[in-house]
């Protein structure tokens, strides 16, 4: 952090260029206004790696009655993921638009079946990283990876509960940001986030 003009900042941790959203914006999931709408909005499927595609293929078993009927046809067709326009593996989609893992509870609560089975004991991976990061999204480049938050409207509702708990965004991702960096990256975001608010403050 070498500059005074915010805009030029970026939080440099290890290989990573972090955005200042997760420093700046208040952020905790409101599930009960938003009902999960992130799984099943949107124009492709949730971004995953190979070795997470994998480990999904050899769950599908234990979560396969979970599913709704048009994902089983899909999956069964076309497989778990796909490359999308980007180029990028994603998990499969219908509708156009919902994850093929997409389920749904009490008063239209969309629910992953692959988290459900994990908290229910089924198997033993809780879903794809890209999942458990959102809102936050990683873009590798050759020599650093990109760490941005992804802002749209139908999170709305968890930056006004984050601000009236006064939570940041890098606080309420806690735990996918350190098991997917590790506590010593974490830990060092933690001192940059906190040292530039006391700099510069929040223009949220």
């Amino acid at each position: 952090m070498e500059t005074e003009s915010t805009e030029e900042i970026m939080l440099e941790i290890k290989d990573t260029l972090v955005s200042l959203d997760l420093a700046e914006r208040f952020f905790c999931c409101d599930l009960e206004k938003c009902l999960g709408q992130c799984c099943i909005e949107g124009d492709a499927g949730a971004p995953i790696t190979e070795e997470e595609q994998a480990k999904i293929e050899k769950l599908l078993p234990e979560i396969w009655d979970d599913l709704l009927p048009a994902a089983k046809s899909e999956i069964e067709e076309n497989g778990v993921a796909y490359i999308d326009e980007e180029g990028d593996l994603v998990t499969s989609i219908i509708d156009g638009k919902n994850c093929v893992f997409t389920t749904y509870g009490e008063g239209g609560m969309c629910l992953c079946a692959i988290e459900k089975a994990y908290r229910e004991g089924r198997v033993d991976f809780k879903k794809p990283s890209s999942c458990s990061l959102y809102p936050v999204r990683l873009t590798k480049y050759p020599s650093f990876t990109a760490v941005n938050y992804h802002r749209w409207k139908i999170c709305r509702c968890a930056e006004v509960l984050g601000r009236a708990n006064n939570i940041r965004l890098y606080r309420f991702l806690e735990g996918p940001l350190t098991d997917y960096f590790g506590k010593e990256w974490y830990d060092e975001l933690t001192l940059a986030c906190e040292t530039y608010l006391e700099q510069y403050g929040s223009n949220d």
